[in-house]
């Protein structure tokens, strides 16, 4: 595999709940803000295409049935608007119950300040302020960002029902289970390491991109 890039040495993996959900993955040395992993994993489609982000939704949507979750708001993090906004459609048709006044599900994303710091508008905080919202992650490995993510939402006056994570090494954060569509167990050999304890690091082989919920930028050392 050495020598190809990262598109060329991409695997697709199916989720066990459903084999019209594909994740792409492709092994190698990458980082993220918090660790270094072996797997970039490409959520792309899974984002972008409709019928995909649909049938996520779909699986989302079954994880709550039953559960009598009060759902205002969808909180998106990592570009899952697409998802968020098929997930409020499932929600709204299985007729979740819901305090707005529209009788509505609010989708929305927040900022980051120039500080790196969560924020949402004055205009989106009110889909916030008392509403009970769910929390959609892209992928999950040290927790860092859901906490944040849920500390914003406290912040604003949200009440947090729920954590989704298309991928997640994690089951549980604060007490809130994290529900999840794909974990390490679906890549074969996934590792995630504190930088410090790399093993690609300590062998000098260089990061090839820097990745997040987005996507991946290649690695430029200086």
């Amino acid at each position: 595999m050495e020598g190809l890039d990262i598109e060329s040495r991409m695997v697709k993996f199916y989720s066990s709940q459903s084999n019209k959900v594909p994740l792409h993955a492709a092994n190698g040395h990458f980082a993220t803000s918090h660790s270094h992993i072996n797997y970039y994993i490409d959520l792309t489609s899974l984002k972008t295409k409709a019928n995909e982000a649909r049938e996520v939704a779909k699986l989302i949507e079954a994880q709550y049935r039953g559960t009598n979750k009060r759902i205002d708001t969808i909180v998106c993090m990592d570009g899952t608007e697409t998802i968020g906004s098929f997930l409020a459609e499932e929600l709204v048709d299985h007729k979740y119950l819901r305090t707005n006044e529209d009788d509505t599900i609010y989708v929305v994303t927040p900022e980051y300040n120039r500080n790196n710091q969560l924020m949402f508008r004055d205009n989106i905080a009110q889909c916030i302020q008392g509403k009970h919202v769910l929390l959609l992650m892209a992928t999950t490995t040290t927790g860092v960002t859901i906490k944040r993510s849920m500390e914003c939402i406290s912040y604003y006056g949200g009440i947090v029902e729920g954590i989704d994570s298309l991928f997640s090494t994690i089951k549980e954060i604060g007490g809130y289970k994290v529900n999840y569509l794909f974990t390490p167990n679906d890549l074969p050999g996934y590792e995630a390491y504190e930088p410090s304890e790399c093993p690609f690091c300590k062998r000098k082989i260089q990061i090839e991109a820097l990745v997040n919920g987005f996507g991946y930028s290649k690695y430029m050392s200086f």
